[in-house]
């Protein structure tokens, strides 16, 4: 099979590049796999390919285009017939090398596992060390309030003054998504004591952007606020996993039925260490798809580990890089010491604060600008 990366610095000079802009495609709702792909074009021409809010892939300037006409669902023909007045290449070569990079996306979509620098040839990188006018994904703490009886130190409450109205936090998804971020996750404080959360959520599925939520879960015990969530598009839910409330347990048995992603969070601590195993075990059972571990500190590595362990044998998906809990102590953090826990603080992902301000990270106490008030350009290179 011709390589990509070959096949497109042999055949393609340099041409003027499309529009910048983000592009989004999702399948209808009646695919067998459904998936979605977002397409970012930055100002030089390269592009980035996000295949359904994971997978990341950065494109040179020919491959965009490929992506491009991919997303718009345009005819070989008229693809070949595009690019053949833009490039000195016959249009049976460039039909030849879109079906091929058609195939591997969606090789790439369907088996999430294959590794995308071999598979599609491109060139390996180092983490978040490309240049993008915005990051991947965006947390936003809309509110800190937690539930009663809940110890209140838990949330940086102190650290603003108000939170952000339904209309501003409106105006900021779709300021975030004419920038090009493709994602958005809704934490807090406990998100789901907004009110108005199903209509953020809402907004940003109206736009194009794929959408997580961090939350305790008791709510989602009421089958209604459970099915207004559902209708409101949200894309993946992470649950904060109290294993001594009842109340979560019973939201669990009706999220798992339901089509929605669902990460379970567990922090190991050495009093609830030896149930762990069994916990796991039984959440798998239920049909948790992925798993989010951190352990409450040193003495509880080990536990952790082999938590992680556990996770991979059977069968369910590690996730790490959510901005939950406080704590760096997850499985990656420790057995690599190459990669920091926050290496993608402030490049792929950055953290909106209740009252709008731009954080880096959840912890990195580093104030950017403020989403309401400041230009997006100056909020971003704060951080360059």
């Amino acid at each position: 099979m011709t390589s990509i990366r070959e096949a497109i610095r042999r055949r393609f000079a340099p041409s003027k590049p499309l529009e910048p802009g983000i592009y989004h495609y999702q399948s209808p709702s009646y695919a067998e796999s459904p998936y979605r792909m977002h397409l970012r074009i930055e100002t030089s021409g390269d592009g980035i390919l996000i295949l359904n809010a994971s997978t990341v892939l950065h494109l040179n300037q020919s491959a965009t285009e490929y992506a491009y006409h991919m997303i718009k669902g345009t005819h070989e023909v008229d693809v070949a017939r595009s690019m053949k007045q833009r490039y000195d290449i016959s249009p049976s070569h460039i039909v030849d090398d879109y079906k091929e990079f058609k195939e591997r996306v969606f090789a790439l979509i369907d088996i999430p596992d294959l590794d995308p620098v071999q598979f599609l040839n491109l060139e390996r990188e180092e983490p978040y060390s490309h240049e993008i006018s915005a990051p991947y994904r965006l947390d936003f703490a809309i509110t800190y309030k937690l539930p009663e009886g809940v110890d209140p130190t838990l949330a940086p409450t102190k650290r603003v003054e108000r939170e952000l109205t339904t209309e501003e936090w409106i105006e900021i998804i779709n300021k975030v998504w004419d920038v090009g971020v493709p994602h958005i996750i809704f934490t807090g404080g406990e998100p789901t004591l907004r009110e108005d959360l199903p209509e953020l959520i809402r907004q940003a599925e109206k736009n194009g952007q794929v959408t997580g939520l961090i939350t305790d879960a008791r709510r989602f015990s009421d089958p209604e606020y459970l099915k207004t969530m559902l209708y409101s598009g949200l894309d993946h839910l992470t649950v904060i996993m109290d294993i001594q409330d009842a109340q979560v347990w019973q939201a669990l048995d009706l999220i798992l039925p339901e089509d929605l992603f669902t990460t379970v969070h567990l922090t190991i601590t050495p009093n609830e260490s030896t149930i762990i195993p069994e916990i796991i075990e039984k959440l798998a059972t239920m049909g948790v798809n992925a798993m989010s571990l951190t352990s409450s500190g040193s003495e509880a590595d080990d536990n952790l580990l082999a938590a992680r362990d556990l996770v991979a044998e059977l069968g369910m998906e590690l996730v790490w890089d959510l901005p939950v809990p406080y704590s760096a102590r997850n499985p990656v953090y420790l057995e690599s010491e190459e990669l920091e826990f926050r290496d993608g603080a402030g490049v792929a992902w950055m953290y909106v604060e209740p009252d709008g301000d731009v954080l880096p990270s959840q912890g990195i106490n580093k104030v950017l600008g403020n989403l309401l008030r400041d230009d997006w350009e100056k909020i971003w290179s704060k951080e360059r």
